[in-house]
C-alpha cells in the first residue's frame, strides 16, 4: 500500500469526506491533533510560533508513523501567564478541554482508533495532562487517546539538539530562546527580527519561580518575555530541534 504523503492527502481540512473515508479503509486509523498558542515570544518572534511549531511537528510525525492523518491545529491555547503582553490570546482551561473533547469525540465517531494530542506550547502540558482521563472516558473503549505532557524531557531534548548543532545548551530556557528562535529561522525565517535579539532569564527555574509565573504572569520572571537567550540561533539548530522533538514524540507514543 503506497503511503499518503502530500498535505492534501493527510491534512483533514484539505481532504474531501470521501478521501478521509478511503484513508480510513486503507488503515489510516491514527489521527494527530497538534495544539499551539497565540502568545508573545519576546520582541523578535511572532505570536504564531507555537502553532507553527506544532504544525511542523505534525507533518514530521505523520511521515514517521506512516499511517496517520492530521487534524486541524488548535492554534490558540492556555496562555494566561502571557496576557500582560499585547496580542496574546488565551483560552480558559475548560474551553481548551471542551475543544479537545469535541475533536476527539468527532474523530472517534468516524472510525479513528488512535488519537494523539501534542502541543508546541509547553504551557498547554498541565492542562492536557489533567484532561486526559476525561477524554478517554468520553470515547468507546476501543479508541486510544494519548497526550504528550513531559516538559522536562522536551527541554532536555532541546538542550541536546542545540549542543549537537553547535549552539549553547545553556541558552535554552523554553521560551523565545535559542531553540524556539532557531525553529522559526527554519520554519518562517522572514518573521524573525534579528535586530531585536535580547537575553531573557537564564538558568533553570525553581519550583517557586514556576508557581510565581503561573500565578502572577511571566513578567514576574522576565521583563521581556524571554526565558533563555536567542543569541547564536541558526536555521540548522532549528532543523535539529524539530527532528529531536519529533523523535521524542514518536518514542513516547510508540509506532
Amino acid at each position: 500500500m503506497a503511503e499518503l504523503t502530500s498535505p492534501e492527502e493527510i491534512r483533514l481540512e484539505l481532504m474531501s469526506f470521501e478521501a478521509v473515508s478511503a484513508a480510513l479503509a486503507r488503515g489510516y486509523s491514527t489521527v494527530l491533533i497538534p495544539c499551539g498558542a497565540v502568545e508573545q515570544h519576546g520582541p523578535h518572534l511572532p505570536l504564531c510560533m507555537d502553532a507553527d511549531h506544532a504544525e511542523a511537528l505534525a507533518a514530521k510525525l505523520a511521515r514517521l508513523f506512516g499511517s496517520a492523518l492530521i487534524a486541524p491545529t488548535i492554534k490558540v491555547g492556555c496562555s494566561a501567564h502571557h496576557l500582560v503582553f499585547p496580542g496574546t490570546i488565551s483560552l480558559r482551561p475548560e474551553t481548551f478541554e471542551a475543544i479537545c473533547l469535541d475533536y476527539c469525540t468527532s474523530l472517534a465517531r468516524h472510525g479513528f482508533r488512535r488519537i494523539l494530542l501534542f502541543s508546541g506550547h509547553i504551557g498547554n502540558f498541565p492542562v492536557l495532562r489533567d484532561m486526559l482521563p476525561r477524554l478517554r472516558r468520553a470515547v468507546p473503549p476501543n479508541v486510544e487517546i494519548d497526550a504528550f505532557c513531559d516538559a522536562i524531557a522536551w527541554i532536555d531534548r532541546w538542550r541536546s539538539a542545540v549542543g549537537d548543532a553547535g549552539g549553547d545548551p545553556d541558552a535554552v530556557g523554553g521560551h523565545a530562546d535559542i531553540a524556539e528562535t532557531s525553529l522559526m529561522m527554519w520554519l518562517r525565517p522572514d518573521s524573525v527580527r534579528l535586530d531585536r535579539f535580547e537575553a531573557g532569564y537564564r538558568g533553570a527555574l525553581s519550583e517557586e519561580q514556576l508557581q510565581s509565573m503561573w500565578r502572577n504572569g511571566i513578567k514576574s520572571i522576565t521583563h521581556n518575555g524571554i526565558i533563555g537567550d536567542p543569541h547564536g540561533s541558526t536555521a540548522e539548530i532549528g532543523a535539529q530541534c524539530l527532528e529531536a522533538i519529533a523523535d521524542l514524540l514518536v518514542t513516547s507514543f510508540g509506532r
